[in-house]
């Protein structure tokens, strides 16, 4: 009889689960735990010309974050990312930068004994390997002291990377094929203290160390949404069109033999303001012989809340534009935090989807 009795209360509680587990198939494979499954037959309806938008084809990777949330992932979450941005045509991914005061993404035998702290994983050996296995170019970016945003002059940082350079070249850049070239991190958006000679001097050691990799700045435009750190939300000494020429056209004129490409972040203009400076920015890049790329940021600058991710039909206008200019790619800031379906963000995902729809992927 006991054993009767234990049978049956083992096949009673068998029963009860079986829904519970049928349930939970079925989360796995769409719904939600309200039990509502999206309808595949329900698609949005856009009213604009579908896909007519420069595509994002790189991303930098936000690994050593300064104002935006750490989301810990370790490598599997970074394995599946990389499927992500894959499926949407990204080819390329940057280290935004090496190291950020004391924080550092791989063990820098120089940096560590500055005192900078040891990391637990080595990002950059990461990041080259799986850029490898899904066939993406891996551009390192270089260390930031964090000097310069103290002090105004971009002159500091050229002596940690003299180091910096060598370091990454002979660990990762000539052990990688995926290793594909090098980001100058400093960010500039006007004729700035020791900026000329500064791209120049890591420009050149990038290119010699490595056989000639390609090099890239991504400074932002000193417009009316230039207003991190003052507790404004609009800036009013923004730069006309033409001042952002005049004082570029001598940048570029300075540093073009040893920075190929310029990534101009393009949040900090108004959406009626972007054919004006990315024309402008096109031609200075024509002129000097260099690659011109826009930083799509995906995160929003119009909010008081800093930084959620973007609405969809400004990351639209915004790709539109660059490609109206004729842009030569598109690389966004960032992909991870702002797009991917496993952001800590929900509405990242979201953003993804919208994105996916526009470009028919």
């Amino acid at each position: 009889m006991e054993n009767r009795r234990e049978f049956l209360k083992k096949s009673a509680l068998a029963a009860a689960a079986a829904p519970l587990l049928a349930s939970g198939c079925k989360s796995s494979s769409g719904t939600d735990k309200y039990g509502i499954e999206p309808d595949p037959s329900v698609e949005s309806r856009l009213i604009v010309p579908k896909g007519n938008a420069l595509p994002i084809t790189g991303t930098f990777l936000d690994e050593i974050s300064h104002d935006i949330p750490h989301q810990n992932w370790g490598e599997r979450e970074w394995d599946r990312d990389f499927r992500y941005m894959k499926a949407i045509g990204i080819d390329t991914v940057i280290d935004i930068r090496c190291g950020y005061r004391k924080f550092i993404t791989y063990p820098s035998p120089y940096l560590l004994k500055k005192g900078c702290y040891m990391p637990s994983v080595d990002l950059i050996d990461m990041f080259c390997r799986l850029a490898e296995k899904y066939g993406m170019k891996f551009m390192l970016g270089l260390y930031d002291s964090g000097k310069y945003w103290d002090t105004g002059d971009m002159s500091y940082e050229v002596e940690s990377n003299k180091y910096v350079i060598d370091e990454v070249w002979e660990r990762y850049g000539s052990k990688y094929k995926s290793f594909g070239g090098w980001y100058i991190s400093g960010e500039i958006s006007r004729a700035t203290k020791g900026a000329i000679e500064s791209f120049r001097t890591m420009g050149r050691q990038c290119k010699e160390v490595s056989g000639g990799l390609p090099t890239f700045i991504s400074p932002w435009i000193d417009g009316k949404k230039a207003v991190m750190g003052t507790g404004e939300m609009t800036n009013e000494e923004a730069v006309s069109v033409a001042q952002h020429e005049k004082e570029w056209n001598e940048i570029f004129d300075g540093i073009h033999e040893y920075v190929d490409a310029c990534a101009f972040q393009d949040g900090h203009i108004d959406y009626d303001e972007l054919d004006a400076f990315f024309s402008v920015n096109k031609k200075l890049a024509d002129r000097y012989g260099m690659q011109c790329w826009t930083n799509a940021e995906t995160f929003d600058r119009d909010m008081p809340i800093h930084f959620f991710p973007l609405k969809f039909d400004k990351l639209r206008l915004k790709l539109e534009a660059a490609k109206r200019c004729g842009y030569d790619k598109a690389i966004t800031f960032e992909f991870s935090h702002f797009m991917s379906p496993q952001s800590a963000y929900l509405q990242a995902g979201h953003l993804y989807d919208r994105y996916k729809e526009y470009f028919g992927l």
